[in-house]
């Protein structure tokens, strides 16, 4: 083997693990063996080579896809690498582009760490002193542009979230030490067992239980990057409580429930994306719906259920059985809520097709790009908290 093949490849796999892909040594070994033998004669076979190699998650697409362009783009090393002729040297530099999702975190990869680091005395007070405020510009970073330490610090924040008291009264009866509500089997059994000469009253109350909460999470490509840390947002939700029951859709519905009650939620984010196989694919919000609303609404939608509607609405094949499905499920739950990221933009207008055909059947419409605006919405779970995001507004708004 001549030139650097080795290191420049090494160099790239340890980027790729610093950045959050799961890279070990003999996937590096792998991909050295691929591209030593020069059958790759272009580009797009080296770039897909790699990713059969160190891509093992959907959810490590998108690094990947900005790492590779960063890496051999800067060092313009694509073809030099395939001729196997030249080191790792610093390219020119490119002209500044719009921010994407995982690029912070890509070029914080390629980044060697800053060596003056000062007086460790310094360091801890001055740590110190911005961790009030670090936290508060962490509630109002987009997740798209998070780096991987600020993206494992909002998952931290995320599982820290405290969920509203939203109990609700069913048709049920427990015991109770007081009320108005005498029982009257319990107050049987109690006097009898005095031999009748006296009355023991026993009292009762109707249970009260969280309402279930139902999510449907759009998991196509332009939503890959926020549907990843909602589902975070729903492992915690979970693990908080019984009744949650969660759903993926891209060109099919997927019921990822069992997936997401596994206690470690790496482990879970990667069930579920092996149990949806059109991760990070195309979005057929209709056919999803319909699918939810034909097997699945009768089975979760009782007790007052809250719909959690988490996608984009940019539905590329529309017809009127969106607007349908979307009449027949706010029907059938107690409140509908769709969550936008598209709502991070200050210039957005409800102006596409599909999402001027949902508007009108949800009960709210809110932002789900950063901690802030998850905040928001554990608030207005709560039973008596107002109804914000009035989806006629933005109807109006856009005429």
């Amino acid at each position: 083997m001549t030139g650097k093949l080795a290191e420049n490849i090494a160099y790239f796999g340890r980027a790729l693990r610093v950045a959050g892909v799961k890279v070990g040594p003999g996937a590096v070994v792998e991909a050295v063996e691929a591209l030593a033998d020069g059958a790759l004669g272009r580009r797009e076979d080296v770039y897909w080579a790699l990713h059969a190699i160190f891509v093992k998650r959907h959810e490590d697409t998108v690094i990947y896809d900005q790492a590779f362009r960063l890496f051999w783009r800067r060092r313009a090393l694509i073809e030099k690498l395939m001729a196997q002729m030249s080191p790792i040297a610093p390219g020119g530099e490119s002209k500044p582009e719009k921010a994407e999702a995982g690029a912070l975190r890509v070029a914080e990869a390629f980044t060697p760490p800053d060596q003056d680091r000062g007086e460790p005395t310094e360091l801890t007070e001055l740590t110190a002193r911005l961790t009030v405020s670090d936290r508060e510009m962490l509630k109002s970073r987009d997740f798209a542009q998070m780096s991987a330490a600020e993206l494992a610090r909002a998952k931290q924040l995320i599982a820290e979230l405290r969920l509203p008291d939203d109990m609700v009264p069913t048709r049920r009866f427990q015991a109770a030490h007081l009320g108005a509500r005498i029982d009257p089997r319990r107050t049987f059994r109690r006097s009898l067992r005095g031999g009748g000469a006296s009355i023991d009253l026993a009292f009762r109350e109707r249970a009260q239980v969280h309402p279930p909460v139902v999510a449907l999470v759009d998991i196509s490509g332009s939503m890959a990057e926020y549907s990843r840390i909602f589902l975070h947002f729903l492992h915690a939700l979970t693990e908080k409580r019984r009744r949650v029951h969660s759903f993926v859709f891209g060109t099919r519905l997927t019921n990822v429930t069992r997936m997401l009650r596994a206690r470690d939620p790496d482990e879970a984010l990667a069930l579920a994306g092996k149990a949806a196989p059109d991760w990070e694919g195309g979005t057929r919000i209709a056919t999803a719906l319909h699918a939810f609303n034909r097997v699945w609404s009768r089975r979760v939608l009782t007790g007052g259920a809250v719909v959690l509607l988490f996608t984009d609405g940019l539905e590329r094949h529309l017809d009127d059985e969106l607007g349908f499905e979307m009449d027949r499920l706010q029907r059938s739950c107690r409140q509908l809520v769709w969550l936008n990221p598209l709502l991070r933009y200050d210039g957005f207008e409800a102006r596409a097709s599909g999402i001027r055909a949902m508007l009108p059947h949800v009960d709210s419409f809110r932002p789900i790009h950063n901690l802030a605006a998850m905040a928001d919405l554990c608030a207005a779970l709560a039973p008596d908290a107002g109804r914000e995001g009035d989806p006629r507004a933005w109807l109006k708004k856009a005429g």
